[in-house]
């Protein structure tokens, strides 16, 4: 896909008095997309849009190229979509193959078509021996592979992946992890990966999209959103802890204690550098034995989108 995977505009959803979607406007671009943002945010609201679930009450949408607000733009939605649920969605009685078979009908192809699919695609996900078996009886690990295969049958451009290591154990999130990261970089799959856990999101996905009340807090490619979440140091005393923290405190700096002389200091963004717990040490009279730089994460980019989200605007203007 050449063209973007997401084109929103002005996009506005309401429940009643909540205003779910607030005036989103979002271009994605091709390729693995985290979708974060806090229980309220508007994450469940887009994910039906994009599906042609649900319709806007005012702004213009384009998933995949295809317009959901139109009957013929939701039937192009149907094979430009591969859909992931949050919740198990099983037909009682129906075997692992029946099952994708089954989405692969619906979602367009011919019987022979959506069988060989359905084969080809549990092979992937490592099912190839449960084929058979009712899927009542599989484990969750298992159900949630299958739930990915169903979204992969009709081999759709854009994936739309709903928590999809939700309950699973260690061994399980990581083969899921690995089938999502090999669908967005090896096989090329463009996807929006939508999960609660920021571990996921940062070893699968190139981009992300934080929400916030119905809005894009923050939006781009990982990299730059981590680098520009403020610089942290591990700080090591020799002293008295207690004065080096009262003077961390009084230059208006923002740090924890780690332990009985270990600091980890938040470095403001007009000073990125550690001259300032060198200044505080020399103040308490404590000495400084070692200082090392801190990875900074996307929970910290993450956090700071909210916190910027969540700031009045200023004076004269909107949001």
């Amino acid at each position: 896909m050449k063209q973007p995977i997401l084109e929103l505009d002005a996009l506005v959803k309401t429940y009643g008095s909540v205003r779910a979607l607030d005036g989103l406007t979002l271009t994605l671009a091709p390729g693995p997309t985290g979708l974060l943002g806090p229980n309220g945010a508007g994450k469940t609201t887009l994910l039906k849009l994009c599906l042609g679930l649900i319709g806007p009450d005012s702004g213009s949408a384009r998933i995949a190229g295809c317009d959901p607000t139109t009957a013929a733009g939701r039937a192009r939605l149907r094979r430009a979509i591969g859909y992931m649920p949050e919740g198990d969605c099983l037909v009682p009685g129906m075997s692992g193959v029946e099952t994708v078979a089954m989405l692969g009908r619906l979602s367009g192809l011919e019987p022979r078509d959506a069988m060989t699919r359905a084969h080809e695609v549990l092979d992937y996900v490592g099912l190839d021996e449960a084929r058979y078996r009712e899927v009542a009886g599989w484990s969750t690990g298992m159900k949630q592979r299958l739930k990915l295969a169903q979204a992969l049958v009709h081999d759709p451009p854009l994936l739309l992946l709903d928590e999809p290591t939700d309950g699973l154990d260690p061994t399980g999130r990581r083969h899921m992890l690995a089938l999502v990261h090999d669908l967005g970089h090896a096989q090329q799959k463009s996807l929006i990966l939508c999960s609660h856990l920021l571990p996921d999101v940062e070893s699968t996905c190139d981009s992300v999209v934080v929400m916030s009340r119905g809005r894009a807090a923050a939006s781009g490619r990982i990299d730059d959103l981590v680098g520009t979440a403020r610089a942290r140091v591990r700080v090591e005393i020799h002293g008295e802890g207690g004065a080096f923290a009262r003077e961390l405190s009084g230059a208006g700096l923002a740090f924890e204690s780690t332990g009985p002389s270990t600091f980890a200091l938040e470095l403001p963004a007009s000073a990125p550098d550690a001259d300032a717990a060198l200044a505080a040490a020399a103040r308490s009279g404590t000495r400084i034995v070692a200082i090392e730089p801190e990875r900074a994460t996307l929970q910290q980019a993450f956090l700071r989108a909210l916190d910027e989200a969540a700031a009045p605007a200023p004076a004269g203007t909107e949001r």
